[in-house]
């Protein structure tokens, strides 16, 4: 049939589509009934009388009985087990329903025969047509709307995601789908959905024999150590790799193209995410009034879905910036079911009458604090604001909690305060002493502090980079060969911290149990491989991307640490930890903010950076200071390197 025609036939609108399959269907009820007359006296009747009341009550029970069954929702062109399965269970239950009538009740004049042969003529009819339908209609389909070469493909599971995303592609002429893998052995070498399962030992030779490109993971239950397995077995073989959400995330729609999604390095973490005390977080948080700063933020972001989860009964979003308060605010929105009340506010932490506002106005019983500056480089090249709002930012919200009477209060810290070589780890480290040392005052309010690594797919992360890199050809940079950081996943940070506010007892510093340190390098030759291409070096000079090494930038160390001791402490949860690590009393280190305050308003940089190195030993920079204001100043004829005198820049 020519391609117009069956283009024509495509485009009808869906309503025509089903009135057309129901005349057919009613078609097939009168021929099958005339077929059983034949087969059961040997010649053609006439269809009157008799006949045709046979013929009625066919249509009368199949086309109800089929629509009943979704035969006719189902897309014709995808085909496949389970449209045939529907057609399986439509037929059988019209045919009892059938033979019940003129087989066991019996009409005058209808042989009780055909109450048995016409279903099984009609079974055979809407079967084969369907089948028809899907090769021809979906073939044309391909052919129509397909490039002249598509990437040809494996799925990696042939179980029901497998099966529909086959369907998809099928249909989506972007990709040719060669066959399954699976790691049931009773699969192995069977036809699903008219594709050939294979066993996943075979992928070395099968891969390259049949020249595929992709390999989609269509295993959404499968544990991230599974997962991890059969991402090994992929990576010294030149294919892309992609992967369907979890079973979570595909439980409310049906799955589509647009589902897919490069590996990200959660599917490449070497242990199990860290599960959440739920009951224990609920506890804390139904029908309270939580306040979360840098709510706009990729940690503060995510503490604000997870919190809200939990059913608050007001969330205050506190942040500096409009852009990213009106995104998750919206977002909020969106998903709250709770009736919660979700307040935006535009604030600094740093701004003392502000924030007093807020605390005094709303009362809230549980703070999380995520507001700070955490890009290493920049706060390093902004010595002033970054300790301004790191550590003072703290201390305001600190206070102002304490005062008002706030349960908990959770401050959001980073493993870069351990042994600082930065000002960013060295702010933090100091924020860390603030909360350490109110939390030995008389307050009602319990402050505890959550320290952790790498924040996958937090703003500044790796992975995004190195996409964009091996997008444009690379190479792909790296700082050093052989650094390493500990990883976890925006969720796991963020169910630590409400993890924290709810084991807290006052001045701990809690830790996540993260496993082994990744080496970034070992992390990019992983996206490359995953992607379906091979890493230039020496061995491979033919490669498709370089691993560049660009050198350490300010501020960066090569290992990161959890504790400054080593004197863990076990948790109530298992993958959690704490460390109770010295600090100042709070009466001298308040002594100390008050002359830090003196420096940072005089925005003496070398004055704030020695008082830092004062306040937090460990604190040991990596270089001289390369603050921006700092080094104009000096190039204009302002104080020298090192001086401690304020210096206020000249006009012009």
């Amino acid at each position: 049939m020519p391609d117009k025609f069956v283009s024509a036939l495509l485009a009808l609108p869906r309503v025509i589509k089903r009135i057309l399959s129901v005349l057919i269907d009613s078609g097939f009820c009168l021929l099958a009934v005339w077929l059983a007359y034949y087969l059961r006296l040997g010649e053609f009747v006439f269809l009157g009388g008799a006949p045709m009341v046979a013929v009625a009550v066919s249509i009368v029970v199949a086309i109800p009985v089929f629509a009943a069954c979704g035969l006719y929702r189902a897309v014709l062109r995808y085909g496949g087990i389970q449209v045939a399965w529907t057609a399986v269970r439509a037929c059988a239950a019209t045919g009892v329903i059938y033979a019940a009538i003129f087989t066991v009740y019996g009409v005058d004049e209808v042989p009780r025969t055909v109450g048995i042969i016409q279903p099984l003529l009609l079974f055979a009819m809407v079967f084969l047509s369907r089948a028809l339908a899907s090769h021809w209609l979906g073939g044309t389909y391909r052919k129509l709307g397909q490039p002249a070469a598509s990437s040809r493909t494996m799925i990696y599971g042939a179980g029901t995601a497998g099966q529909q995303l086959s369907a998809v592609l099928a249909g989506s002429g972007t990709m040719e789908v060669v066959g399954f893998l699976d790691d049931d052995v009773n699969l192995h070498g069977r036809t699903v959905v008219g594709l050939q399962v294979h066993s996943p030992e075979e992928i070395g030779t099968l891969l390259p024999s049949l020249d595929v490109q992709h390999v989609l993971l269509a295993i959404p239950s499968a544990t991230r150590t599974r997962r991890n397995e059969i991402i090994a077995r992929l990576r010294d073989i030149r294919v892309d790799v992609r992967t369907l959400p979890s079973v979570l995330e595909l439980a409310n729609g049906e799955i589509k193209v647009q589902d897919l999604r490069e590996l990200s390095i959660e599917d490449l973490l070497r242990r199990e995410p860290v599960p959440a005390d739920t009951g224990r977080l609920a506890s804390q948080i139904a029908d309270q009034t939580v306040l979360i700063t840098g709510a706009g933020g990729s940690i503060g972001s995510e503490l604000c879905r997870q919190v809200l989860a939990l059913r608050p009964s007001r969330l205050l979003l506190v942040d500096s910036s409009e852009y990213g308060l009106y995104s998750i605010h919206r977002e909020l929105q969106a998903l709250s079911l709770s009736g919660c009340e979700i307040v935006p506010l535009l604030a600094s932490v740093t701004d003392v009458d502000r924030m007093r506002e807020v605390m005094a106005i709303w009362r809230p019983r549980q703070v999380y604090h995520a507001a700070a500056f955490k890009h290493v480089p920049l706060v390093e090249h902004n010595v002033v604001e970054g300790v301004r709002n790191n550590v003072f930012g703290t201390l305001t919200v600190a206070q102002l909690a304490a005062e008002h009477r706030v349960a908990n209060l959770v401050l959001v810290s980073t493993d870069k305060a351990v042994r600082p070589t930065n000002t960013m780890g060295a702010s933090k480290r100091l924020a860390e002493m603030v909360l350490q040392g109110l939390a030995r005052q008389e307050t009602a309010t319990c402050f505890s502090m959550v320290r952790f690594g790498n924040v996958l797919g937090s703003s500044g992360s790796v992975v995004p980079l190195f996409r964009e890199q091996i997008r444009k050809g690379g190479p792909v940079t790296v700082t050093h060969p052989e650094m390493t950081r500990y990883f976890m996943t925006i969720p796991e940070a963020a169910q630590l911290v409400m993890q924290a506010g709810a084991m807290a007892q006052g001045g701990e510093v809690f830790l996540l149990d993260m496993g082994e340190p990744v080496r970034i390098i070992d992390l990019a030759r992983s996206i490359i491989e995953l992607s379906g291409l091979t890493v230039r070096d020496t061995p491979n000079p033919h490669g498709d991307i370089e691993i560049k090494s660009i050198g350490l930038r300010p501020g960066e160390k090569l290992y990161e640490e959890l504790l400054i001791g080593d004197n863990p402490q076990p948790t109530p949860h298992p993958r959690i930890m704490k460390g109770v690590e010295k600090f100042l009393p709070w009466s001298e280190l308040r002594t100390c903010l008050d002359e830090l305050g003196e420096h940072i308003e005089a925005r003496n940089v070398a004055a704030v950076r020695a008082l830092l190195q004062k306040l937090v030993e460990e604190f040991s920079p990596m270089g001289e200071l390369v603050d921006w204001a700092f080094l104009a100043a000096a190039r204009r004829g302002g104080p020298h390197r090192g001086s401690h005198e304020p210096y206020i820049a000249k006009a012009g």
